[in-house]
């Protein structure tokens, strides 16, 4: 398994699992629910950084390149757009809209993956 494949899906995971708790808990946004969602954006901009030297350095993406760098690009929004919807609107939902960063963004890190070694899509 890739190691990039799973330190993301852990952050994701975790990423997802505070701000359910929080919105079960019936919690408005807070410091750890918006940290824990810049942590899986951390993550995503050190997977950009990593697949970027991984291209560079000769390894390339064995299925669709611009699919690849698409999904990338499309992953490291959906944390910024969380993060704003959490802080213009601060309820208890604002952490499901944060965990669904979360949970979507381990799904694009999952294809990513597919793409880079080649596996034909579902």
């Amino acid at each position: 398994m890739d190691p990039f494949l799973l330190i993301g899906s852990l952050v994701c995971a975790l990423a997802a699992l505070l701000c359910i708790g929080a919105a079960v808990l019936r919690q408005p946004p807070n410091d750890i629910t918006i940290l824990s969602v810049a942590a899986v954006e951390l993550f995503l901009l050190a997977y950009t950084v990593g697949a970027v030297i991984r291209q560079v350095t000769g390894e390339p993406v064995l299925g669709e390149a611009w699919e690849f760098w698409g999904y990338l690009l499309t992953a490291l929004l959906v944390p910024v757009g969380a993060f704003w919807w959490a802080i213009l609107e601060k309820t208890r939902w604002s952490n499901l809209v944060l965990a669904a960063a979360g949970l979507t963004v381990f799904v694009m890190l999952f294809r990513m993956e597919q793409i880079w070694d080649g596996v034909a899509g579902l």
